[in-house]
Order: structure tokens, then sequence, then C-alpha cells
């Protein structure tokens, strides 16, 4: 989808009483944009031939049956949904498929982050507010 495509939607968004529009293109890629309380949206991208997890090199223990969870987009990457709430997982946490990980934000609109798979985060490789790349690995988590 074009940025423009997107910035229709969320206009359409604000102007009715609806609280969120998903919409799927001819490719199968998918965008959820959800009012939020605080006048923020919340955007979920989906492309469905493009991996989020991918097997990791071997770590310094000898563990090589890591997956990486991946950042979508490019953007700026938050561990909790406000600056005063906790953090939506820590080393340790278990995880399953679908739970909300974290936030990259880009454009002013909050992408939530889910897990592609079930485990425990061992590794977070990204510190709280910093800008995260297209692909780029975000947490380590060993399989269940």
């Amino acid at each position: 989808m074009r940025f423009k495509d997107i910035e229709r939607i969320v206009k359409i968004l604000e102007t009715s009483s609806v609280s969120e529009i998903e919409v799927t293109d001819f490719l199968g890629r998918k965008i959820r944009i959800t009012k939020c309380t605080n006048n923020t949206q919340a955007v979920k991208v989906e492309a469905p031939s493009q991996p989020v997890k991918e097997k990791a090199e071997k770590t310094e223990q000898g563990v090589d049956n890591l997956v990486a969870i991946r950042s979508p987009i490019v953007g700026t990457f938050y561990r909790s949904p406000a600056p005063d709430a906790p953090p939506y997982i820590d080393i340790g946490d278990v995880v399953k498929p679908g739970q909300v990980v974290c936030i990259v934000e880009a454009m002013k609109l909050m992408n939530e982050i889910e897990s592609d798979v079930a485990g425990k985060i061992v590794k977070m490789l990204v510190k709280n507010e910093d800008p995260v790349e297209y692909n780029q690995e975000l947490f380590m988590v060993e399989p269940l």
C-alpha cells in the first residue's frame, strides 16, 4: 500500500464512529488501524511472504535453536504502550504466537509487533526508543 492510501484510511477512521479498520490489498498484505484513547492510531501491517522469524546464528552459549523476532518496518522501538506503562515483555517471559511484544512507531503511527513463535524471551537486542531498520532483530526467542 502506498502512503497516500494509508492516509486516506486514517482520515476515514478519524471522521467515522468506527474504532478499527482492517484492509487487505490484492497482494495479501493487511493493515489494521485502531483508534486509541490518547488520539494516536495503532497500526498492524502484515506481509504474508516476508518471514518475521528466522534461524539465528549460534550465540556465545552455543545455542543455535533460537528464533529472532524482527521488525517488519523502519521506525522507533518502544517496549511499552506508554511511557508510564510496564513493558510488554521482559527477558525470561514466555510468549505465544500473536502476543504483542513491542511497538514500532513509524510516521506517528504506533505499530504493534507480535510474536510469530511460542517460546521464552532469552535476549533483547534493542533498547527502548532506539531507531530500528526493516528486518532488524529485536528479540531472540527459545522455541518451546
